[in-house]
């Protein structure tokens, strides 16, 4: 096929958090096209028109699968409550907006009472659980502060109970997350603890019953009370990075629940019959974002070929509906590659390690690693991902040890050796790519950004024999340097994955082992990187200190600067910038086979 143009890469628009009207005759979701977001409202039927819902300050959208963004409130199909982008609190009731906070953090996860209610619970600065009334404005603060981290508060049918998940450093909310419950009436607050296991998207069935996920089995599965509603060795969500995942949801009556599963990094909607246990395929492809009313689901859909786009499923016939597009129809999906899923045994001999080959056959290859590192590219849109493709590159999507998708144990295995552990299984992985003739050596280049960064680094230090050159973005080179300037949500990320920051011998030692600025001398691979001047995940001093010490020792670096960017890069110029000069750079330090 054609080279894909930088400018169909880079058009479209996101699409999150689409929710059922409460009479279930319309869908609500967020939209977000460059600088602009707004909540917009279309039918049921594909071709329906859409209208813009919000008319006050801009909604603060969420990214892909998360949100936090908005809720319907009651009974009403023309209430919404939504966070601004200043970060507080909206109601739009008709033609009425008033403003419900004035928080000195920034509010999230609004979520409505039901029917017949006028309470909302939401978030204030990732850390409180507040409740309003919005007909009388009154406030209560429902948390009790045990916790440093509360998302994704919940009501229950009855308004009796309100529950979020809840952690507390040095765990991150996938290492050991509870559910916390408060009983209104009383203001007594208990947890829901599971041993070796997070738990996640606390909520009640329509009767009334706790739901939630969490990992105890040693897989995220759905869970009512005490018992898996599906018990099986796939995942039925993601980790916790941000607020608003739902990836389960229950009918009217509360008999159904449909649930996402990662099959391998493929994804699927399925839904259970909560009497029989008997389970329905409704469609593959990664879905989020379930809202059910009446005989409807909606969900958020996405896959290899598949642009984000929100659909419909009639329950009884199963039919599919598109009710919504991200992306301009001149994409030719049709011809976009599905990869292979492949596994490779790593060093230890017990391990098998994971990737997706996305297989163009010219005989070059990106290794690309995501980023978290607790984190997972499925098989969904990625427009980076074609645009390589189609210039002839194999893409390999390596999923090393800490990545999520494959059980808690895969994802726990990094403990301690971030940077270590990581790099030899994304080695192994180029290692066995290439003894499939898939690429050489010459003829292969390492790619990620922010911890896949890190591991982009770290190859080239540690195994420049398996690469000609890597491409890193914001990555982490100084592993105590970013526990004392990330932001505060990654703060103790480092003392699962490396060592706790007590200034111990040990721990200094582990800091210095783990981190690719401490061996920045061994890199003699070509390098580019990148880095934007407001980054708050991975200050551009990690970056600068890393050029610094690889040019010192006569190494070679391309280093480019993006002055106002983030951890990610959004201004169209500098993304045009970033892929011509990638593209330069790989034509430049690689051979053709």
């Amino acid at each position: 096929m054609n080279p894909i143009p930088l400018s169909l890469v880079q058009a479209g628009r996101d699409l999150t958090e689409p929710r059922l009207s409460p009479d279930g005759t319309r869908v609500a979701f967020v939209q977000r096209w460059r600088s602009a977001a707004a909540i917009c409202v279309v039918g049921l039927e594909e071709g329906s028109a859409e209208r813009q819902l919000s008319f006050g300050p801009d909604p603060a959208a969420g990214r892909g699968f998360g949100g936090g963004c908005f809720t319907w409130l009651g009974e009403s199909s023309d209430r919404i409550a939504y966070v601004g982008t200043e970060g507080q609190l909206w109601l739009q009731s008709g033609f009425k907006i008033t403003q419900l906070t004035s928080s000195e953090q920034p509010v999230r996860a609004p979520r409505g009472g039901g029917v017949g209610s006028s309470q909302l619970v939401y978030t204030v600065g990732e850390a409180e659980v507040w409740k309003i009334d919005v007909d009388s404005g009154a406030l209560q603060r429902l948390d009790d502060g045990r916790h440093e981290f509360c998302f994704d508060p919940s009501i229950s049918p009855d308004g009796a109970t309100v529950s979020w998940q809840a952690w507390s450093p040095p765990l991150m909310p996938w290492d050991g997350s509870v559910r916390v419950d408060l009983e209104v009436q009383t203001g007594v607050i208990s947890e829901v603890a599971v041993a070796n296991a997070a738990v996640q998207q606390p909520r009640f069935t329509p009767r009334g019953e706790s739901a939630h996920v969490h990992d105890g089995s040693g897989w995220l599965n759905v869970y009512v009370g005490d018992r898996a509603v599906v018990a099986e060795p796939v995942e039925h969500a993601g980790p916790t990075w941000g607020m608003g995942n739902r990836s389960y949801v229950f009918d009217d009556g509360g008999g159904r629940m449909a649930f996402t599963r990662n099959e391998g990094g493929h994804g699927a909607l399925c839904v259970v019959d909560l009497s029989t246990g008997e389970v329905e395929q409704l469609g593959r492809g990664v879905h989020g974002h379930l809202t059910w009313v009446g005989n409807n689901v909606v969900a958020l859909r996405s896959g290899a070929r598949t642009p984000p786009q929100i659909v419909r499923y009639a329950m009884g016939s199963g039919a599919r509906t598109t009710i919504a597009y991200s992306q301009p129809e001149a994409w030719p999906t049709g011809e976009l590659p599905e990869p292979e899923l492949f596994t490779a045994p790593a060093r230890d001999g017990e391990t098998q390690l994971h990737a997706r080959r996305f297989a163009a056959g010219n005989g070059r290859m990106l290794a690309w690693v995501h980023g978290g590192p607790t984190d997972q590219w499925q098989v969904e849109w990625r427009p980076r991902i074609a645009y390589w493709w189609s210039r002839g590159w194999d893409v390999l999507v390596v999923d090393p040890r800490g990545t999520t998708g494959h059980g808690r144990t895969y994802q726990q295995a990094l403990h301690g050796g971030w940077g270590r552990i990581d790099t030899d299984d994304v080695a192994d992985l180029i290692r066995h790519a290439q003894a499939q003739g898939w690429a050489a050596p010459e003829s292969s280049v390492v790619m990620g950004g922010s911890s896949g960064g890190l591991t982009v680094l770290a190859v080239l230090t540690d195994y420049p024999e398996l690469v000609a050159g890597g491409v890193a973005s914001y990555p982490v080179s100084d592993l105590k340097a970013l526990t004392e300037a990330t932001h505060r949500f990654e703060a103790h990320y480092t003392d699962t994955l490396v060592a706790p920051n007590d200034g111990s011998p040990e721990s200094d030692a582990a800091f210095r082992e783990l981190s690719p600025l401490h061996r920045a001398q061994q890199i003699r691979s070509k390098l580019l990187l990148f880095h934007g001047t407001e980054d708050p995940v991975v200050p551009i001093s990690q970056s600068d200190d890393l050029v610094d010490a690889v040019r010192a020792v006569g190494g070679s670096v391309d280093y480019i600067e993006f002055q106002g960017e983030g951890h990610g890069f959004r201004q169209p110029a500098n993304v045009a910038e970033e892929y011509s000069r990638t593209e330069a750079f790989l034509e430049r330090v690689t051979q053709p086979t």
